[in-house]
């Protein structure tokens, strides 16, 4: 049989139509190699794993909609179809779109536990717990690293000072962190009443992407919050973020200084608010005297009042028994309001340094900065040590070891 003879351009021809037919969508898993961007906006690259690669295209119209920037060593997944390019004999992946590896699995889990939390009632508006107005404890479960628990502490220590904070440092990325956080919520809701049991939780982290932030879309995060007697406040990522852990929380805050915020009341409003009520409370007293001073002196000028003397003897001690009644209720007043107002004094009296200094505790400047870790000082760095009653100079001999 004699074979038919057949040109470069129609074995090429026959080969092409055969490749599109059968592959006319794919996706692929692989890496970026050799990325180029043209002028014209179309985008050149290799797709490639351990055992082959092969050629890719964006368009300029479909590279515009791709959401996060393409580069070399990524690990993507891209959709499209299989072309025969004839002039080079090569064929190619012309893609339709491209996603980060895992992205897609991430958003198909989120989507189905979110709809499985919801159907059980997890996001319900009646069952989440009021956050107490004023709370002594308040539990912070973060990075013990990291400008997250160093902007919620700032915001903490400007608004109210006098809250006891607990951290419980947690990691809040990579594979062990969902079980961390939830071990975290669990351990605070074991402890008993008292210096360990905060009143409220703060759940927190920065932003990242849909990937960094997995770990609060976890069934296991959800359920920690979910089972929580003690009232519980999520923020995490920007306000543009929103995850599992925030719909499930009593309360989610746009980022973690704002949690901080909704956390703890205001201390200059709270002192306005005694001096409101202790003029009230003034006001009260006073109009209670001038009525009383009424009685008196319309009980002294009343026809009654000259009666025979056994009358007048009635009189004088209901008026003795009223005015003793009136004395002990304004001194039993009084007394609650002074204690009242040394304790609020008290108080703020304990955020004064110079009260911890006398209690034996030494501040250590260096260059005008007070220092709050060893890592800041070196050998024969010059310090100065400020105690209740003075300051000595000093110089550092020697580094701890940890």
């Amino acid at each position: 049989m004699k074979r038919e003879i057949l040109s470069v351009t129609e074995l090429t021809q026959q080969i092409k139509n055969q490749l599109e037919t059968f592959f006319p969508l794919v996706k692929i898993k692989g890496e970026i190699s050799n990325f180029k961007r043209h002028s014209s906006g179309h985008t050149y690259l290799t797709l490639k794993d351990d055992g082959a690669q092969i050629p890719a295209v964006i368009w300029k119209t479909t590279a515009s909609r791709i959401p996060f920037t393409v580069k070399d060593g990524m690990e993507v997944v891209a959709e499209g179809r299989l072309e025969l390019y004839p002039p080079s004999g090569r064929y190619q992946l012309i893609c339709s779109s491209l996603t980060e590896a895992g992205q897609g699995a991430l958003q198909q889990a989120f989507a189905i536990l979110l709809q499985k939390l919801a159907k059980a009632g997890y996001f319900t508006a009646e069952r989440k717990k009021t956050i107490p107005e004023i709370p002594e404890t308040i539990g912070l479960i973060t990075s013990s690293t990291g400008a997250v628990i160093e902007d919620m502490c700032k915001v903490l220590e400007r608004r109210f000072p006098a809250a006891r904070l607990l951290l419980y440092p947690v990691k809040v990325q990579g594979n062990s962190a969902a079980e961390a956080v939830a071990s975290a919520i669990e351990w605070f809701n074991h402890q008993k009443a008292g210096r360990h049991r905060p009143e409220v939780i703060i759940i927190a982290r920065g932003g990242g992407s849909l990937e960094d932030l997995q770990a609060f879309n976890e069934e296991r995060v959800a359920e920690a919050i979910y089972h929580s007697s003690i009232p519980l406040i999520s923020a995490i990522g920007h306000e543009t973020d929103l995850t599992i852990a925030d719909m499930v929380a009593d309360l989610r805050a746009g980022t973690p200084s704002i949690a901080a915020e909704l956390a703890v009341p205001d201390t200059q409003e709270l002192l306005r608010h005694i001096t409101t009520l202790l003029s009230k409370q003034e006001s009260v007293l006073q109009a209670k005297l001038d009525g009383t001073e009424r009685q008196i002196s319309s009980i002294c000028s009343s026809y009654a009042f000259n009666r025979p003397q056994l009358q007048m003897q009635h009189f004088e001690e209901r008026l003795d028994s009223l005015l003793g009644l009136m004395t002990r209720s304004l001194t039993t007043l009084c007394n609650q309001r002074m204690v009242h107002y040394a304790s609020v004094k008290q108080q703020l009296s304990l955020l004064d340094y110079r009260k911890t200094l006398e209690r034996g505790y030494v501040l250590v400047r260096k260059e005008g900065k007070f220092q709050t870790g060893s890592k800041e000082l070196h050998p024969s760095d010059g310090v100065e040590l400020l105690f209740h009653d003075g300051t000595l100079a000093a110089m550092i001999s020697g580094k701890q070891t940890l």
